[in-house]
């Protein structure tokens, strides 16, 4: 069993910046990936960026040039550094961890990050 703990999220005005962190714990394997994922009110859960343990990174065509992920295999961390945020980026952001190369994808609880105009 794997635990996700996110956080790092909360109110921002447009233009600003949050990094969320989300911290693993458990049965992890190795490789694997983590990454955020996103959902705005009446909208499909989407990805917004992913990275490997072999440090392999893809971004939605929404973030890149303003956010960053990164993670510290040694700790089972991944953060995601958001820039230049803007509106359409309110959401709840849940981190994720597919345990394995082809395993089980665990999620967590969700951390909301809201930008204001």
């Amino acid at each position: 069993q794997v635990q996700l703990v996110e956080s790092g999220g909360g109110l921002v005005q447009a233009g600003g910046s949050l990094r969320l962190s989300c911290a693993a714990s458990g049965s992890i394997f190795r490789p694997n990936a983590m990454g955020w994922y996103r959902q705005a009110p009446g909208k499909q859960r989407e990805l917004v960026a992913r990275i490997t343990s072999g440090g392999n990174t893809t971004y939605a065509d929404s973030g890149k040039g303003r956010f960053t992920i990164s993670r510290d295999n040694d700790k089972n961390t991944v953060h995601l550094q958001m820039n230049s945020l803007k509106p359409e980026d309110t959401a709840v952001y849940y981190c994720t961890l597919r345990n394995g190369e082809y395993g089980y994808t665990y999620w967590g609880q969700g951390t909301r990050v809201t930008v204001s105009s």
